[in-house]
């Protein structure tokens, strides 16, 4: 057995355990989560019923209160001319007075109580939150992890000089793929999932409005659910449309963007999106078109989320043997020495431009905006 023979099967044992070792991490915090999601489920319905409570203690507590101010003047009263009352009708003011007091003490005592556990169980919920979110980003970065060490990378290995190359090419395989699955996955979670949540506890908040104060203000609810909805909806139409314009493969990548960038600048009434084609304007390779436009894309909608720009100009120039585009805002920049934790838009930029074996560079400035330079060769 040769010396490199044996390296890669010792690789193989290696990868095994590896991707052995992953997947019971990620089953363990998988776990976590799902019992952090029934805990916080199961506490949301106590805390819906502890609100419950504290609005029927608060009502039953404003009864009390009018009763026990009545029985104490006719406490006063009778006291007052207790001569003219008998024994009975004394001792029974006294007695009604005495009772409604207790009952709006321990009433108070109640809702007290209450007060603390609805706050108690807010922070709860609060905490819980935060510990299923940094469940599913862990079970996201091992879910990475997994799909690298199987990927094609484990039949690969005989085909490859050393590790070096086998790590190499993995990457290249599963980049692209798992990017926009990352992508794909937070804009779903961010947007649909999350709007479709609210529009859920917006509807029970409907039928509470309903019944407490009214058809008018439930109306009001209503129209803003409405709105809700309406804003899903284009969620939705936007990521599929972000998934793979039709238009790239029937127009081609000018065209598409010019499109892209006029329906960007529509949703976006704050800025203005200018898009000037400088070179050719010529079909190109799948692989070619596909990556400048996501290019393109990622850059912009980076712009739109993190800078506030009032302005985008995209430049896109097309020859015989390269490409080159250009996209510059006015925003308020960014250091580009500080990597944001949790943030790989750049990193899959990068990771695109290598392997169409372009080059990417990123000009930002605090308070003087960002421009990108994308130069990518033509090899047909």
């Amino acid at each position: 057995m040769s010396l490199k023979k044996m390296n890669t099967e010792v690789l193989d044992d290696i990868l095994k355990k590896m991707v052995d070792t992953v997947d019971h991490s990620k089953d363990e915090i998988f776990q976590i989560g799902e019992q952090c999601r029934n805990d916080f489920e199961s506490l949301t319905n106590e805390l819906k019923e502890v609100r419950d409570s504290v609005y029927k203690v608060i009502n039953e507590g404003d009864d009390l209160d009018k009763r026990s101010r009545l029985a104490r003047r006719r406490l006063s009263e009778v006291s007052k001319h207790f001569q003219t009352y008998s024994e009975d009708q004394v001792r029974e003011a006294y007695e009604k007075a005495h009772d409604l007091q207790m009952k709006l003490s321990i009433n108070r005592q109640q809702e007290q109580q209450l007060r603390q556990r609805r706050d108690e169980l807010e922070r709860r919920l609060l905490s819980l939150k935060d510990t299923i979110e940094k469940a599913d980003h862990l079970c996201s970065q091992f879910s990475v992890v997994l799909s690298y060490l199987n990927s094609d990378l484990r039949q690969v290995g005989e085909a490859l000089e050393d590790a070096k190359q086998r790590q190499d090419f993995g990457l290249k395989i599963i980049e692209a793929q798992e990017d926009e699955r990352k992508r794909l996955s937070r804009e779903i979670h961010d947007g649909p999932a999350q709007m479709m949540a609210n529009v859920l506890m917006r509807s029970d908040l409907i039928d509470r409005v309903f019944r407490e104060r009214g058809a008018a203000e439930a109306l009001n609810e209503i129209r803003d659910l409405k709105r809700m909805v309406r804003s899903a909806l284009y969620e939705v139409r936007r990521i599929i449309y972000d998934l793979r314009p039709m238009a790239l493969d029937d127009l081609g990548l000018i065209p598409t963007l010019k499109k892209y960038l006029s329906t960007i600048e529509e949703y976006n009434k704050g800025t203005s999106i200018q898009f000037t084609n400088l070179g050719l304007e010529k079909r190109l390779p799948s692989k070619y078109e596909v990556a400048l436009f996501r290019l393109v894309q990622e850059s912009v909608q980076n712009a739109l989320k993190h800078a506030q720009p009032q302005e985008i100009q995209v430049k896109a120039e097309i020859k015989k043997d390269k490409v080159t585009v250009i996209i510059k805002d006015d925003g308020k920049g960014f250091n580009t020495e500080e990597s944001k934790k949790g943030s790989f838009g750049i990193m899959g930029m990068k990771e695109r431009i290598d392997l169409l074996d372009g080059d990417i560079s990123i000009d930002s400035k605090l308070g003087a905006g960002t421009t990108v330079f994308i130069k990518v060769p033509l090899t047909m």
